[in-house]
């Protein structure tokens, strides 16, 4: 199966986000994670990731006469690489927004369902703002974004970690504005800890 129909299915970028950090679990405990999933449709698409490689069974054990497999995520093989990402078409990227979305919508449910759940505790935040960057400013950007996300993408669990969906979306949102910058000055920035 094509890498990208692979991954971009809500339910199977779910299971890839849970099997983060190099975590080994088994298909039960998936389906613990997502109460809102199925557990037939959890385990189909658990056996369609390992089927393609995306999982690997790191274990198996008996359990009331059945046999559970403890599963690991293959991370080298659970990415979209830069050049088919770069070759994507405008329908393509019409077909993946959505699923990003449905998984965000999805998992922020299921946070929320999750009894204890704090937003404010957590720190949730899911905030947009709309700031104007120059081709060079936009790269910029983008680079230390990464530099600040991607050490942290390799973290492995411990008792004080927890995991986080973190889901930066940048695209513009109209067109250049042509002249000289408006006379009324900046437009109103929002303060720390609105959303």
């Amino acid at each position: 199966m094509d890498p990208v129909d692979l991954l971009l299915h809500p339910v199977r970028l779910r299971i890839v986000h849970a099997m983060s950090g190099e975590r080994v679990v088994t298909t039960s405990e998936l389906v613990a994670r997502m109460p809102d999933v199925s557990k037939a449709t959890v385990y189909r698409h658990v056996a369609l990731l390992a089927d393609e490689g995306i999982l690997e069974v790191d274990g198996e054990q008996r359990v009331r006469g059945f046999v559970e497999r403890r599963y690991r995520l293959r991370r080298e093989r659970a990415v979209i690489d830069a050049e088919t990402a770069a070759s994507a078409t405008r329908d393509q990227h019409r077909g993946v927004f959505p699923v990003a979305m449905a998984v965000l919508l999805a998992e922020f449910n299921a946070y929320l369902d999750r009894e204890g759940s704090d937003p404010t505790a957590d720190l949730v935040g899911y905030r947009q703002h709309a700031i104007w960057l120059s081709p060079d400013e936009r790269a910029g950007l983008i680079d230390g974004l990464r530099r600040v996300i991607g050490p942290l993408m390799v973290n492995r669990p411990t008792p004080e970690r927890a995991p986080h969906l973190l889901s930066p979306i940048l695209f513009p949102i109209s067109e250049p504005v042509q002249g000289p910058p408006s006379a009324e000055g900046p437009e109103p920035r929002a303060e720390p800890g609105e959303m």
